[in-house]
């Protein structure tokens, strides 16, 4: 019985194996199609770059130099003060020589500020701040091909990720219908 189940399987596994070498493997040839068509299609894609932006802002002289007129109020003073003692006499000089250090202090103090050359409002640019930031660009890409082609009368359509040229080698495969 085990001679016979054995001779059996041989002789169906020699049976399928002849009726497979039959049939060609897979049905496939290749061919080329004239391609009557290629549109790229274009995807966006977005791009971040690190970009260091300075910020500049007007600084005047006299901020820059420290803002301190205290120099030129008490060299003021003390002019004025020594003018006015050389005005009048008595009482009237002790007045002269406070109103020359009054007055004298306000003109230097406008003189410090000013210098007669607009120095207090003399405003040029001083780099203050430092930062990075993203910065987005879009760019326009080719993703690949729309290519529409013609095989034996008939028309098709695919998608590639190269431009085929003139010719499109294709696969053909036939197999029965039913």
């Amino acid at each position: 019985m085990k001679m016979l189940i054995s001779s059996m399987i041989l002789l169906l596994a020699a049976v399928s194996g002849s009726a497979l070498a039959q049939v060609p493997a897979g049905n496939v040839t290749y061919a080329y199609a004239d391609v009557l068509r290629v549109d790229p299609y274009y995807e966006t894609v977005r791009y971040s770059e690190p970009v260091q932006e300075c910020y500049d802002q007007p600084v005047s002289r006299y901020e820059r130099d420290g803002g301190d007129p205290t120099g030129g109020t008490v060299l003021g003073a003390i002019i004025g003060g020594a003018l006015g003692n050389q005005i009048g006499k008595g009482d009237g000089r002790k007045a002269a020589t406070v109103a020359g250090a009054v007055i004298g202090g306000a003109i230097g103090r406008s003189a410090d500020r000013n210098d007669g050359s607009q120095r207090g409002r003399e405003y040029r640019d001083v780099q203050r701040e430092c930062r990075t930031v993203d910065r987005y660009r879009d760019e326009q890409r080719i993703a690949g091909y729309d290519v529409e082609y013609q095989y034996r009368g008939d028309v098709f359509q695919s998608r590639l990720d190269y431009d085929p040229g003139s010719k499109l080698r294709v696969r053909v495969s036939v197999s029965p219908a039913d």
